[in-house]
């Protein structure tokens, strides 16, 4: 803990972090440049908030990395005790006013977790608001109780808000690959993903403890790291389940335990006790569908659950469920429907996802529905990650490598095996050549009512606004990838400059999630329309170097480089620097 100065950097943070190196900063540059803005001279600050564990504390760290600045991190322990959280710079027995004074000749002030400061401390911070003589940067989570002072600034009522989306999943992968010290594959990186539900606290614990524990193993097809095996019930991930595992009553824990085991149940279920059901529900331990199937709340809880069940009790608790091929039919049944009425869009497919967790062999028939219900999907690394684990069981399997065929090229690689002559289909069927920008020949071979005959025929009208329509319908069905093609497609059809660039963006924005795509009508380019030197640090922008170093590299000030970003923004018509890459030209762009 450091000294009670005012002056230059005072950081006072009672609970200490993990001594693990500090996670890279990434996907969050925009908000990046929006807080620094916010904390310039004459500004009065920001409140940055969001959900727990979506990166409140890591943004606002780099937001003030160099700065003379105080920063305050309340904990549950100082929550009682008045100026509890300020005590390391403030005198004791202060009163309100003189606190207000003593703080007032602060430059910056970076108070994290405010939710968690004392009533004083609260009123203290809202006092310093509204003088607004001090920049402030806090951070605050949504949903937390929090002392009506901070909920108001919460609400944006005294400062500027920001409010933080989860991060994008593929903006995760550098996470990931810094907590486990190497690239992961697709379905390893999935299932943490979906443990974790975007929080980046949890998801750095759990990879952690999974490299840590030596779980991980090398895939001899890709080379990278892969995650088979139950959840390592380390101290830190039994705290984040505390509320499960630690459930008193023997009829609640029994019903967990099958859910964890044999989840979903269909209701009514003759070994599911109906009250312990309530009870479990009300406090949003479970979820009842529409369908009456139970489920667990959270998908952590069921690895956890059985994890932390003795031997004897996992025996009679897996003697208990039902055939998984049944299971397994079920979904790859669901998967199918989806397809037939032309809608991939998330579905719970949890016993697949189990036996791939658990290391246990994929029917083959199986995986390539998951391989071609996550290539319509855009996922084109998980589909071709399916498609390996069916080909692992079946060498050969004929449904499986033509998946994988496919996937191979839509990312930009038509021949993935030279060596391969097993006669896989090029699947270039009526709707490829929509997609190749030969709509006339499937018109008479569409359902014409569907949303591909849609797309034919806005395509072969040239109409732009019609393909934005159809773009947007594909990518509420679920099929990202074929949306952004839609997009780029409007975006060369528009006639007014301004519509053109908002779907060269919508198509940027969905293919940055399409896992590598590289189809022809992603490769249009797009930077003809900025200047010589905004063209230049676009195209380092996108190549992932920051505002400094773009600087530093041109011999330009930080704020040059910004005025010509926001400037060439404005051209592209984006605000998101992960599209520039997909706004720029594709050289290596093959067709699929």
């Amino acid at each position: 803990m450091s000294s009670p100065t005012l002056h230059g950097v005072t950081t006072i943070e009672p609970h200490a972090e993990s001594l693990r190196p500090p996670w890279p900063f990434t996907g969050r540059e925009e908000e990046l440049d929006l807080v620094r803005r916010s904390l310039a001279a004459g500004r009065p600050g920001v409140v940055v908030t969001g959900p727990a564990g979506c990166g409140r504390t890591r943004l606002a760290t780099e937001a003030v990395r160099g700065t003379d600045r105080v920063r305050v991190s309340p904990t549950p322990e100082t929550r009682g005790i008045p100026f509890g959280a300020f005590a390391p710079v403030l005198p004791e027995s202060v009163t309100l006013h003189r606190a207000v004074r003593l703080l007032s000749g602060v430059r910056l002030l970076f108070v994290d977790d405010a939710h968690l400061l004392d009533d004083a401390s609260a009123a203290l911070l809202h006092h310093l608001a509204v003088q607004g003589r001090t920049r402030l940067l806090v951070t605050v989570t949504d949903g937390a109780p929090a002392p009506a002072a901070v909920t108001r600034l919460r609400t944006g009522e005294s400062l500027p808000r920001l409010a933080l989306a989860p991060l994008p999943d593929d903006a995760t992968d550098p996470l990931l690959e810094a907590a486990a010290g190497g690239p992961l594959d697709p379905l390893t990186a999935h299932r943490l993903r979906r443990l974790c539900r975007g929080d980046l606290r949890l998801l750095r614990d759990l990879t952690a403890a999974v490299h840590d524990a030596g779980l991980l193993t090398r895939l001899p097809e890709t080379g990278l790291w892969a995650w088979r095996g139950p959840v390592p019930p380390t101290p830190a991930l039994r705290e984040r389940v505390a509320a499960v595992l630690a459930r008193p009553c023997p009829e609640e824990r029994e019903t967990l335990d099958r859910l964890a085991f044999a989840e979903p149940l269909a209701l009514p279920a003759r070994a599911l006790d109906l009250r312990a059901l309530e009870r479990l529900e009300a406090d949003a331990l479970i979820e009842v569908a529409d369908d009456d199937t139970v489920r667990l709340a959270h998908p952590l809880h069921g690895p956890m659950l059985r994890a932390t069940v003795g031997r004897l009790r996992a025996r009679r608790l897996t003697g208990l469920r039902g055939p998984l091929t049944d299971a397994l039919g079920t979904e790859a049944t669901a998967l199918l429907d989806g397809i037939a009425r032309d809608d991939v869009r998330t579905a719970r497919t949890p016993v697949g996802e189990w036996l791939v967790a658990e290391g246990a062999p994929v029917p083959a028939g199986y995986a390539a529905v998951r391989a071609r219900f996550a290539r319509l999907r855009g996922e084109l690394r998980e589909a071709a990650a399916w498609a390996r684990e069916g080909l692992s069981e079946t060498p050969g399997h004929p449904a499986c490598r033509r998946e994988l065929a496919l996937t191979a090229a839509r990312s930009g690689d038509p021949d993935p095996d030279p060596d391969d002559d097993d006669g896989a289909p090029d699947d270039l069927d009526a709707y490829d050549a929509v997609r190749l920008g030969a709509p006339e020949r499937a018109l008479e071979l569409l359902p014409p009512d569907g949303v591909f005959a849609r797309h034919a025929r806005a395509l072969a009208r040239a109409d732009g606004a019609a393909l934005d329509r159809v773009a947007a319908e594909l990518a509420e069905r679920g099929f990202l990838l074929y949306a952004a093609e839609a997009y780029a497609q409007a975006a060369s059809a528009h006639r007014d400059p301004t519509a053109a660039r908002t779907a060269r963006t919508r198509a940027a924005a969905l293919a940055r999630r399409c896992q590598g795509a590289r189809t022809p009508a992603l490769s249009g380019p797009a930077l003809g329309e900025l200047t010589a030197r905004q063209r230049q640090i676009v195209t380092l922008a996108a190549a992932g170097l920051t505002n400094r170093q773009i600087a530093e590299r041109l011999t330009l000030s930080v704020r040059t480089v910004g005025n010509h970003l926001y400037g060439a923004y404005a051209r592209l018509g984006t605000a998101d620097r992960t599209t520039l890459p997909w706004l720029m030209e594709h050289p290596d762009a093959q067709p699929a």
